[in-house]
């Protein structure tokens, strides 16, 4: 009643009205002239004009039903026709059924009816075309605004690289905003059975490996990368070709940034590493994920991290009922906080700026919001920070990591997930061995009410501790780019990426389990490197130096994600693992084994104090078995 109301109110609505009472009336007219032609019989005639007071009204009756008078005829699109063509059956189908109901067709030629139904699908909808293609004309448009024959000195020449979906969708959006300064002069694609045809009379010139020449031939300023879903190796062949052609190119950014699936011109930007990654989307159920997020308390520890943050930005699209925001950096809590209320339009947050490891503060706090779920995604990450550093491993990364799941089992929290990393296998440094040793707290409390369970992935391009922005910054000042060792390796995912795993690992977890997301093939930092200087129009070891400076403290040459005794089994997901349980370590039963890590915390707490980073790399050996300590100096 309310949506009729805002309707009547609209003066559109009765210009509308009018038009199609006109429309209508007018092609059962002329469905009598056609089948008479053109001279319809006096009989005929009174028939027409009886069936003119009842026929018009079910019509648009039917319109009205089908929602065309919901949009504006100015911005007529497929699904509107779609839904015109639904109506025009619809109206025709009850005509028919009243006709046979009532006269059984008696006195009406029965050729009117499909001829009425042809003339009112083809005149409504050409007439809402017609106002579309007006509007287009009136903004500066025309109906082939890309066409070679359109003479603009001004306009940049663009190619699009990609003739699929989302290049239809970037010569549409060009189509429709002309204030952007681009006149389209072919696309390029490598599939054979696209070149010599056309995309809204734009043909398709060829492919990537021709750009260079066809660059030359057609005087192209700029190039549009429109493929999202391309892998690595599209790309980097794509971005190669680009930099032979000495002109500008810009990229589409990856599906998994478009949630709402539209594509953008307005988005363009430049490409960065995260597409030369080439990591396909990741496909979510959303269900699930909704199931135990949707209206509940939700606690985010490490809130204004680089996980923390892009998870809050993820759980606020499931509609929770509270979201905990729970940070030590002051900076961090209010970065997130103004992100959530000024650009994602979240209000129902709480800040709580403290540590994780207080547990009088997490103990009110608790008790204050009862959080149904927590990612506890606090730590401490830097391995040569901590290496230097170790007490406050432990302080955060092990005691704090105890201290929320006591909390989360003591308040009956249905869910609680530790984010915790590669580094926590065979690890060579103490970062990595207080989040191993935190995975093994964590399976120590199972059982307990609370489903707990673990998510251990590489690292993440863009977050804090992320070389890029180092390697940004050298090759902005002109070099040299410094990597530790030239056969150094990483796992990679994009920020987004790992906190939708997250969230689909937490919806699949039932306790007691440390799921593992695959991360791919590793990648060479050197390689990375020289990508990166590519990126940025230069050439490596011509215009910026590569040079090695050395593996720093604690870090290895390449990382894994599961050690020779782990064994791994897929889950329901096809980019999630998780770990097979391998008993109790040799201490009999659960009890046993969490009084043990107690009684080893307990002792870490006591050493951390003493700030004697020898003895506590011993302690954490004694405790995590495959930690291998390296030689390390303490600040201290």
């Amino acid at each position: 009643m309310e949506l009729m109301l805002k309707v009547l109110k609209n003066r559109n609505f009765f210009v509308m009205l009018s038009a199609d009472f006109c429309l209508l009336s007018f092609s059962l007219f002329l469905a009598y002239t056609f089948r008479f032609d053109g001279q319809i019989p006096p009989p005929e005639f009174e028939t027409l004009t009886g069936l003119l007071l009842w026929v018009v009204p079910i019509k648009i009756l039917s319109f009205y039903v089908f929602g065309l008078y919901k949009g504006m005829w100015r911005y007529t699109g497929i699904l509107d026709m779609k839904n015109l063509a639904k109506a025009c059956l619809t109206s025709s189908g009850i005509v028919v059924v009243i006709l046979f109901l009532t006269i059984r067709f008696q006195g009406i030629p029965r050729s009117i009816l499909p001829i009425d139904f042809v003339m009112t699908f083809f005149l409504s909808g050409g007439v809402r075309i017609g106002i579309r293609l007006h509007f287009h004309r009136s903004k500066g448009s025309s109906i082939n605004p890309f066409s070679k024959k359109t003479k603009s000195t001004e306009k940049k020449r663009l190619f699009i690289i990609g003739a699929g979906d989302a290049g239809e969708k970037t010569l549409r959006e060009l189509e429709e905003n002309s204030y952007l300064n681009y006149q389209v002069i072919g696309l390029i694609d490598d599939d054979p059975l696209k070149k010599g045809r056309a995309l809204h009379d734009i043909p398709v010139l060829g492919g990537v490996s021709s750009v260079p020449e066809m660059v030359e031939e057609h005087q192209i300023h700029e190039i549009i990368i429109a493929i999202p879903s391309a892998d690595r190796e599209q790309i980097r062949k794509i971005v190669e070709a680009c930099e032979l052609s000495g002109a500008v190119y810009k990229t589409l950014p990856g599906m998994g940034e478009l949630i709402d699936g539209r594509v953008s011109v307005k988005a363009l930007r430049d490409v960065s590493f995260q597409d030369l990654l080439g990591r396909p989307p990741v496909e979510l159920d959303m269900d699930s994920i909704g199931g135990y997020l949707t209206g509940k308390c939700v606690m985010i520890t490490g809130a204004g991290g680089s996980i923390g943050s892009e998870l809050c930005r993820q759980i606020t699209c499931f509609n929770p009922e509270t979201i905990i925001l729970f940070d030590a950096s002051e900076p961090s809590l209010y970065s997130i906080q103004m992100e959530l209320k000024h650009r994602v339009g979240y209000l129902k947050y709480k800040t709580i700026l403290g540590r994780a490891q207080n547990p009088l503060l997490t103990d009110t706090v608790f008790r204050r919001y009862r959080p149904q779920v927590i990612f506890h995604a606090a730590a401490y990450k830097h391995v040569p920070m901590l290496e230097r550093n170790p007490w406050e491993a432990l302080h955060n990364n092990i005691h704090g990591s105890k201290v929320m799941i006591e909390k989360a089992i003591e308040y009956g929290a249905e869910r609680f997930v530790l984010v915790s990393t590669d580094k926590a296998v065979r690890s060579t440094n103490v970062m990595g061995a207080s989040k191993r040793f935190a995975e093994m707290v964590l399976r120590a409390y199972q059982g307990n009410g609370t489903l707990l369970m673990a998510v251990r992935f590489g690292n993440v391009v863009g977050s804090s501790g992320s070389v890029i922005p180092l390697f940004r910054d050298q090759i902005s000042r002109g070099g040299p780019v410094t990597i530790t060792h030239p056969e150094v390796t990483r796992f990679f995912m994009t920020i987004p990426e790992a906190a939708q795993l997250i969230l689909q690992a937490g919806a699949l977890g039932r306790g007691d389990e440390i799921f593992i997301l695959e991360m791919g093939t590793p990648v060479k930092i050197v390689d990375m490197a020289r990508d990166l200087i590519r990126l940025c129009g230069k050439e490596p070891d011509r215009d910026i130096e590569i040079t090695f400076t050395g593996l720093r403290q604690g870090e290895k040459l390449y990382e894994e994600l599961i050690t020779a005794d782990e064994g791994v089994v897929q889950t329901g997901h096809e980019k999630i693992m998780v770990l097979r349980n391998n008993g109790w370590n040799g201490y009999g039963d659960q009890e046993g084994y969490r009084r043990w890590l107690l009684d080893g915390i307990e002792e870490l707490k006591n050493l951390a104090n003493t700030y004697d980073g020898c003895a506590i790399r011993a302690k954490l050996k004694e405790l995590v078995p495959e930690y291998d300590p390296r030689d390390s100096e303490c600040v201290i």
